[in-house]
Protein backbone atom coordinates (compact mmCIF):
# COMPACT_ATOMS: atom_id res chain seq x y z
CA UNK A 1 0.00 0.00 0.00
CA UNK A 2 1.13 3.71 -0.63
CA UNK A 3 0.48 6.45 0.76
CA UNK A 4 1.22 10.32 -0.72
CA UNK A 5 0.61 13.10 2.03
CA UNK A 6 -0.07 16.64 0.91
CA UNK A 7 1.25 19.51 2.77
CA UNK A 8 0.24 22.78 1.34
CA UNK A 9 2.18 25.57 2.98
CA UNK A 10 2.68 29.87 2.64
CA UNK A 11 4.51 31.59 4.59
CA UNK A 12 4.27 29.31 8.14
CA UNK A 13 7.62 27.44 8.37
CA UNK A 14 7.92 27.81 11.80
CA UNK A 15 4.72 25.87 12.09
CA UNK A 16 5.62 23.46 8.86
CA UNK A 17 8.69 22.58 10.59
CA UNK A 18 6.09 20.95 13.67
CA UNK A 19 4.07 19.03 11.10
CA UNK A 20 6.57 17.69 9.30
CA UNK A 21 8.93 16.35 12.42
CA UNK A 22 5.29 14.96 13.32
CA UNK A 23 5.20 13.50 10.32
CA UNK A 24 8.41 11.90 10.27
CA UNK A 25 8.10 10.35 13.60
CA UNK A 26 4.42 8.94 13.73
CA UNK A 27 4.81 4.79 13.40
CA UNK A 28 4.16 3.02 9.65
CA UNK A 29 2.90 0.09 9.58
CA UNK A 30 5.57 -2.35 7.80
CA UNK A 31 2.91 -2.62 4.46
CA UNK A 32 2.74 1.07 4.08
CA UNK A 33 4.67 3.47 1.92
CA UNK A 34 4.78 6.67 2.62
CA UNK A 35 6.33 9.98 1.08
CA UNK A 36 5.55 13.55 2.75
CA UNK A 37 5.37 16.35 -0.38
CA UNK A 38 5.46 19.60 0.61
CA UNK A 39 4.17 22.37 -1.57
CA UNK A 40 5.27 25.68 -1.74
CA UNK A 41 2.58 28.07 -2.88
CA UNK A 42 5.33 30.96 -3.39
CA UNK A 43 6.26 31.48 0.06
CA UNK A 44 8.56 34.45 1.26
CA UNK A 45 10.15 33.14 4.00
CA UNK A 46 12.77 30.06 4.93
CA UNK A 47 10.13 27.12 3.61
CA UNK A 48 12.65 25.54 1.13
CA UNK A 49 15.30 25.80 3.83
CA UNK A 50 13.24 24.27 6.50
CA UNK A 51 12.00 21.28 4.26
CA UNK A 52 16.02 20.85 3.90
CA UNK A 53 16.28 20.85 6.88
CA UNK A 54 15.12 17.11 7.68
CA UNK A 55 17.33 15.68 4.86
CA UNK A 56 16.48 11.89 3.41
CA UNK A 57 14.55 10.41 6.17
CA UNK A 58 15.55 6.76 6.60
CA UNK A 59 11.85 4.91 6.15
CA UNK A 60 10.30 7.53 4.46
CA UNK A 61 10.18 9.80 1.47
CA UNK A 62 10.06 13.89 1.48
CA UNK A 63 9.66 15.81 -1.55
CA UNK A 64 9.79 19.60 -2.28
CA UNK A 65 7.30 20.64 -4.99
CA UNK A 66 6.72 24.65 -5.35
CA UNK A 67 3.42 25.77 -7.02
CA UNK A 68 3.23 29.55 -9.12
CA UNK A 69 -0.26 30.07 -9.25
CA UNK A 70 -1.64 31.04 -5.73
CA UNK A 71 -4.25 29.43 -4.21
CA UNK A 72 -5.23 26.70 -1.52
CA UNK A 73 -6.71 24.51 -4.33
CA UNK A 74 -3.45 24.94 -6.96
CA UNK A 75 -1.60 23.74 -4.34
CA UNK A 76 -3.51 20.47 -3.24
CA UNK A 77 -4.01 19.57 -6.69
CA UNK A 78 -0.25 20.40 -7.50
CA UNK A 79 0.90 18.03 -4.93
CA UNK A 80 -1.85 15.31 -6.23
CA UNK A 81 -0.10 15.85 -9.78
CA UNK A 82 3.37 15.40 -7.91
CA UNK A 83 2.78 12.23 -6.57
CA UNK A 84 2.14 8.44 -7.97
CA UNK A 85 1.09 6.45 -5.00
CA UNK A 86 -2.55 4.71 -4.44
CA UNK A 87 -3.68 6.63 -1.62
CA UNK A 88 -3.75 10.70 -1.07
CA UNK A 89 -3.43 12.26 2.22
CA UNK A 90 -3.79 16.10 2.85
CA UNK A 91 -2.45 17.84 6.26
CA UNK A 92 -2.20 21.69 6.76
CA UNK A 93 0.82 23.24 7.83
CA UNK A 94 -0.60 24.37 10.86
CA UNK A 95 -1.49 20.99 12.33
CA UNK A 96 0.54 17.57 14.00
CA UNK A 97 -0.75 14.29 13.05
CA UNK A 98 -1.78 11.97 16.19
CA UNK A 99 0.66 9.02 16.59
CA UNK A 100 -1.16 6.70 15.20
CA UNK A 101 -2.74 8.28 12.53
CA UNK A 102 -0.86 6.17 9.32
CA UNK A 103 -1.83 2.92 10.92
CA UNK A 104 -5.71 3.78 10.75
CA UNK A 105 -5.09 5.03 7.61
CA UNK A 106 -3.69 1.65 6.55
CA UNK A 107 -6.41 -0.20 8.20
CA UNK A 108 -8.91 1.50 7.03
CA UNK A 109 -8.19 0.96 3.47
CA UNK A 110 -7.64 -2.25 4.05
CA UNK A 111 -11.26 -2.74 3.24
CA UNK A 112 -11.17 -2.39 -0.73
CA UNK A 113 -15.15 -0.50 -0.41
CA UNK A 114 -13.59 2.48 0.95
CA UNK A 115 -12.38 5.34 -1.49
CA UNK A 116 -11.93 7.96 1.37
CA UNK A 117 -12.36 9.13 5.10
CA UNK A 118 -11.82 11.74 6.81
CA UNK A 119 -11.45 12.59 10.83
CA UNK A 120 -11.22 14.97 13.47
CA UNK A 121 -9.50 18.24 14.57
CA UNK A 122 -7.99 18.47 18.12
CA UNK A 123 -7.19 22.07 19.53
CA UNK A 124 -3.99 23.12 19.68
CA UNK A 125 -3.98 26.01 21.61
CA UNK A 126 -1.44 28.64 21.96
CA UNK A 127 -3.85 31.00 24.37
CA UNK A 128 -6.64 29.68 26.98
CA UNK A 129 -9.83 29.68 25.04
CA UNK A 130 -12.10 32.70 26.11
CA UNK A 131 -15.68 31.98 27.21
CA UNK A 132 -17.46 33.71 24.67
CA UNK A 133 -16.57 31.27 21.56
CA UNK A 134 -20.14 30.78 20.16
CA UNK A 135 -21.06 27.12 20.06
CA UNK A 136 -21.60 25.49 16.78
CA UNK A 137 -18.97 27.60 14.99
CA UNK A 138 -15.89 25.30 16.42
CA UNK A 139 -14.90 25.64 12.42
CA UNK A 140 -14.07 28.99 12.85
CA UNK A 141 -10.61 28.91 14.98
CA UNK A 142 -10.40 24.96 13.02
CA UNK A 143 -11.88 22.76 16.13
CA UNK A 144 -13.67 19.51 14.76
CA UNK A 145 -14.90 17.31 17.51
CA UNK A 146 -14.91 13.41 17.25
CA UNK A 147 -17.98 12.30 15.86
CA UNK A 148 -19.47 8.55 16.01
CA UNK A 149 -18.08 6.79 12.85
CA UNK A 150 -20.45 7.24 10.02
CA UNK A 151 -20.61 6.69 6.18
CA UNK A 152 -19.66 10.11 4.58
CA UNK A 153 -22.79 10.13 2.83
CA UNK A 154 -25.61 12.56 2.02
CA UNK A 155 -26.67 12.65 5.51
CA UNK A 156 -23.31 13.27 7.10
CA UNK A 157 -23.86 16.63 9.38
CA UNK A 158 -20.34 17.47 7.51
CA UNK A 159 -17.79 18.30 5.15
CA UNK A 160 -14.69 16.28 4.16
CA UNK A 161 -12.28 18.88 5.60
CA UNK A 162 -8.88 19.12 3.52
CA UNK A 163 -7.05 19.46 6.54
CA UNK A 164 -7.04 16.01 7.84
CA UNK A 165 -8.30 13.44 4.72
CA UNK A 166 -7.36 10.73 2.44
CA UNK A 167 -8.29 9.62 -0.75
CA UNK A 168 -8.11 7.19 -3.18
CA UNK A 169 -5.81 8.35 -6.82
CA UNK A 170 -8.74 6.79 -9.10
CA UNK A 171 -11.11 8.91 -7.18
CA UNK A 172 -9.69 12.16 -8.34
CA UNK A 173 -9.05 10.63 -11.84
CA UNK A 174 -12.71 9.82 -12.01
CA UNK A 175 -14.21 12.97 -10.55
CA UNK A 176 -11.25 15.54 -11.05
CA UNK A 177 -9.61 17.38 -8.41
CA UNK A 178 -10.47 20.63 -6.38
CA UNK A 179 -12.02 23.50 -7.58
CA UNK A 180 -9.53 26.65 -8.36
CA UNK A 181 -12.59 29.00 -8.43
CA UNK A 182 -13.16 28.44 -4.83
CA UNK A 183 -10.01 28.19 -1.91
CA UNK A 184 -7.57 30.60 0.13
CA UNK A 185 -5.79 32.36 -2.74
CA UNK A 186 -2.76 34.86 -0.88
CA UNK A 187 -5.29 38.02 1.06
CA UNK A 188 -8.31 36.37 0.09
CA UNK A 189 -10.79 34.43 1.89
CA UNK A 190 -13.24 32.43 -0.30
CA UNK A 191 -13.31 28.94 0.93
CA UNK A 192 -15.47 25.93 0.36
CA UNK A 193 -13.57 23.71 -1.93
CA UNK A 194 -13.66 20.95 0.33
CA UNK A 195 -17.30 21.65 0.26
CA UNK A 196 -17.61 21.53 -3.20
CA UNK A 197 -15.18 18.64 -3.81
CA UNK A 198 -17.81 16.41 -1.04
CA UNK A 199 -21.18 17.26 -2.66
CA UNK A 200 -19.15 15.86 -5.92
CA UNK A 201 -17.94 12.88 -3.77
CA UNK A 202 -21.96 12.15 -2.44
CA UNK A 203 -23.58 12.76 -6.01
CA UNK A 204 -21.05 10.26 -7.63
CA UNK A 205 -21.80 7.52 -4.74
CA UNK A 206 -18.39 7.51 -3.92
CA UNK A 207 -18.15 5.18 -0.91
CA UNK A 208 -16.47 7.01 2.42
CA UNK A 209 -16.15 7.15 6.01
CA UNK A 210 -16.12 9.47 8.73
CA UNK A 211 -12.91 7.83 11.33
CA UNK A 212 -13.00 9.10 13.96
CA UNK A 213 -9.65 8.09 15.51
CA UNK A 214 -8.00 9.70 12.24
CA UNK A 215 -6.67 12.37 14.08
CA UNK A 216 -4.72 15.91 13.80
CA UNK A 217 -3.88 18.73 16.32
CA UNK A 218 -4.77 22.09 14.87
CA UNK A 219 -2.61 25.10 16.35
CA UNK A 220 -5.30 27.74 17.12
CA UNK A 221 -3.04 31.40 16.86
CA UNK A 222 -4.39 33.97 19.05
CA UNK A 223 -5.60 35.81 16.62
CA UNK A 224 -8.15 33.74 16.04
CA UNK A 225 -9.77 34.30 19.16
CA UNK A 226 -10.93 37.24 19.01
CA UNK A 227 -14.49 38.39 18.26
CA UNK A 228 -13.86 40.07 15.22
CA UNK A 229 -11.96 37.28 13.44
CA UNK A 230 -14.95 35.32 14.20
CA UNK A 231 -17.31 37.75 11.93
CA UNK A 232 -15.29 37.94 9.09
CA UNK A 233 -14.77 33.92 8.86
CA UNK A 234 -18.00 33.71 9.18
CA UNK A 235 -19.03 35.97 6.28
CA UNK A 236 -16.71 35.25 4.01
CA UNK A 237 -17.74 31.75 4.58
CA UNK A 238 -21.19 32.53 3.98
CA UNK A 239 -20.00 34.17 0.79
CA UNK A 240 -17.97 31.48 -0.48
CA UNK A 241 -21.55 29.33 -0.06
CA UNK A 242 -23.28 32.00 -2.52
CA UNK A 243 -20.67 31.86 -5.16
CA UNK A 244 -20.89 27.63 -4.53
CA UNK A 245 -24.76 28.17 -4.53
CA UNK A 246 -24.91 29.67 -8.11
CA UNK A 247 -23.91 26.16 -9.40
CA UNK A 248 -24.76 24.04 -6.57
CA UNK A 249 -28.43 24.64 -5.18
CA UNK A 250 -28.93 22.76 -1.78
CA UNK A 251 -32.49 20.86 -1.38
CA UNK A 252 -34.29 23.62 0.92
CA UNK A 253 -36.61 26.18 -0.02
CA UNK A 254 -35.63 29.81 -1.51
CA UNK A 255 -36.50 33.21 -1.56
CA UNK A 256 -35.08 35.37 -3.62
CA UNK A 257 -32.27 33.14 -4.69
CA UNK A 258 -31.53 32.61 -0.88
CA UNK A 259 -32.39 29.14 1.31
CA UNK A 260 -35.29 30.28 3.38
CA UNK A 261 -34.00 28.96 6.58
CA UNK A 262 -31.23 31.12 6.56
CA UNK A 263 -33.75 34.12 6.86
CA UNK A 264 -35.40 32.21 10.29
CA UNK A 265 -31.71 31.64 11.43
CA UNK A 266 -30.66 35.84 11.23
CA UNK A 267 -34.27 36.72 12.59
CA UNK A 268 -34.35 34.44 15.48
CA UNK A 269 -30.65 35.09 15.93
CA UNK A 270 -31.35 39.22 16.28
CA UNK A 271 -33.89 38.26 18.62
CA UNK A 272 -32.44 35.82 20.52
CA UNK A 273 -28.40 37.29 20.78
CA UNK A 274 -30.79 40.64 22.50
CA UNK A 275 -32.05 38.35 24.48
CA UNK A 276 -29.12 37.00 26.15
CA UNK A 277 -26.94 39.87 26.63
CA UNK A 278 -28.90 40.31 29.88
CA UNK A 279 -27.11 37.05 31.17
CA UNK A 280 -23.58 37.34 31.49
CA UNK A 281 -23.01 33.59 31.28
CA UNK A 282 -24.40 33.33 27.64
CA UNK A 283 -22.14 35.28 26.25
CA UNK A 284 -21.19 32.49 23.63
CA UNK A 285 -24.66 31.51 23.19
CA UNK A 286 -25.29 35.65 22.12
CA UNK A 287 -22.52 35.75 19.87
CA UNK A 288 -23.05 32.69 18.24
CA UNK A 289 -26.67 34.11 16.98
CA UNK A 290 -25.05 37.51 16.01
CA UNK A 291 -23.03 35.55 13.93
CA UNK A 292 -26.55 34.17 12.03
CA UNK A 293 -26.91 37.42 10.44
CA UNK A 294 -23.59 37.88 8.98
CA UNK A 295 -23.87 34.58 7.64
CA UNK A 296 -26.87 35.47 5.74
CA UNK A 297 -25.00 39.01 4.45
CA UNK A 298 -22.03 37.46 3.38
CA UNK A 299 -24.24 34.26 1.61
CA UNK A 300 -26.40 37.16 -0.10
CA UNK A 301 -23.44 38.99 -1.30
CA UNK A 302 -21.76 35.89 -2.43
CA UNK A 303 -25.02 35.05 -4.63
CA UNK A 304 -25.68 37.98 -6.31
CA UNK A 305 -22.67 40.59 -6.19
CA UNK A 306 -19.39 39.49 -5.91
CA UNK A 307 -17.31 39.20 -9.47
CA UNK A 308 -15.12 36.20 -8.74
CA UNK A 309 -12.51 36.85 -11.46
CA UNK A 310 -11.83 40.84 -10.26
CA UNK A 311 -12.08 39.08 -6.74
CA UNK A 312 -8.92 36.92 -7.66
CA UNK A 313 -7.44 39.55 -9.40
CA UNK A 314 -7.26 41.81 -6.49
CA UNK A 315 -6.58 39.35 -3.80
CA UNK A 316 -3.69 38.00 -4.70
Amino acid sequence: MTLDVVVPTYNRSHLLRRTIQSLLAAPIPAYLQVTIIVVDNNSKDDTAQAVAEFGKPVDRSLVYVRELQQGSSHSRNAGIAAGRSELIGFIDDDEEIEENWFRVVAREFANPDIDFIGGCYLANWSAPAPEWLPPGYHAAIGVVPPKPRAPFDSKFAGNLMGGNAVVRRSVYERIGTYSTRLGRSGKGLLSEEDAEFCRRLQANSVPGMYVPDLAIYHYIPGERLTRHYHRRWVFWRAVSQGVLDRELKENFRYIFGIPRYKFGSALRGIVRSLAYRFFPRKQGEAFANELATWDLLGFIYGKHFIRIEKYYATST
